[in-house]
Parts: structure tokens; sequence; C-alpha cells
């Protein structure tokens, strides 16, 4: 994980596409709260957010 993230980041700044940053920042943290409230009490509180 750590050599995907040297790669993205090295390619990133050699073709300055920062904008990139954000997407994929924001990309991750929904990922991770579709999967961390897959089978909680929570879930369907978060749908209701979308």
């Amino acid at each position: 994980m750590g050599a995907f993230l040297s790669e993205l980041w090295a390619f990133m700044k050699v073709r300055r596409k920062f904008w990139l940053l954000p997407i994929v920042v924001m990309a991750v943290v929904f990922s991770g709260l579709m999967v961390l409230t897959k089978g909680s009490a929570v879930a369907p509180f978060v749908y209701t957010i979308f």
C-alpha cells in the first residue's frame, strides 16, 4: 500500500495533477464509510445523507 501511495504522489507531483488529491481522498472516505456502516445500526442514517 505504501508503494502505491508513493507512486501516486510522484505521479501527481511530476504531472502537476494536484487536483486529483481531493477526489482520491473523498473516494477513500466514502468507501470507508460504506464498509464500516455495512451491518451496523447506523446504516439507515448514513443512507439518508445520500
